[in-house]
């Protein structure tokens, strides 16, 4: 690699979406730290309203990063890779977090598996895929999908603190998580479908 090309990359990397995204990957530890503090050592609720609000910060630069790239133009490579590894490590993060507290629990814990799963799948698979210069453009079901996700951890890591406020706090983000996790098998199996195409076709020729 040149100098010319390893300055470029620098710059790029240091641009502000990419920026956004390491703020979303440093969110990570805060918003685990304050939900493990108050559940798992009888912490205060206030820590609650925290994580929630470090997570719904994190969660509006998922929107802002792709944003600012289109319309400054400073989509890179680098902004690509790392925007959904940044996007999975929140996610699995907190569902992890949130079942160990008991926010999730019996049988929605299969809803948090099937979260989890399907992230695994599309990573492996948009990996094989990239290897053949495919790419596969996230869906507008898709995005629904994360919206659906991300609401629904909200309204989890609120959880004791929220029912103070909403009731049914909880109840609403256990069942926003199911939705998720049905959009998340149809979705999943779109990836899929694509995927078994391209790995058809490849074996064929």
């Amino acid at each position: 690699m040149n100098i010319a090309t390893t300055k470029g990359t620098a710059r790029n990397s240091l641009s502000l979406p990419n920026i956004l995204t390491y703020g979303r990957i440093a969110a990570i530890p805060v918003v685990v730290g304050c939900v493990f503090a108050q559940s798992v050592m009888d912490g205060p609720l206030w820590l609650r309203w925290v994580a929630l609000a470090v997570f719904i910060a994190a969660g509006i630069t998922d929107y802002l990063d792709g944003y600012y790239a289109r319309i400054w133009d400073q989509q890179s490579a680098f902004g690509r890779m790392l925007d959904p590894i940044a996007d999975k490590l929140l996610v699995a993060s907190c569902l992890l977090m949130l079942a160990a507290d008991s926010s999730i629990h019996g049988w929605t814990l299969w809803a948090a598996i099937v979260i989890l799963c399907r992230e695994i799948l599309v990573s492996g698979l948009r990996e094989y895929l990239a290897a053949l210069r495919v790419s596969v453009p996230v869906t507008r079901l898709a995005k629904w999908k994360t919206t659906i996700q991300l609401v629904a951890i909200g309204f989890l890591i609120a959880g004791e603190a929220g029912e103070m406020v909403l009731p049914a706090t909880t109840l609403i983000g256990i069942a926003l998580l199911w939705l998720s996790a049905i959009f998340t098998i149809y979705t999943g199996w779109d990836y899929f479908r694509s995927g078994i195409h391209h790995l058809i076709e490849e074996d064929g020729g």
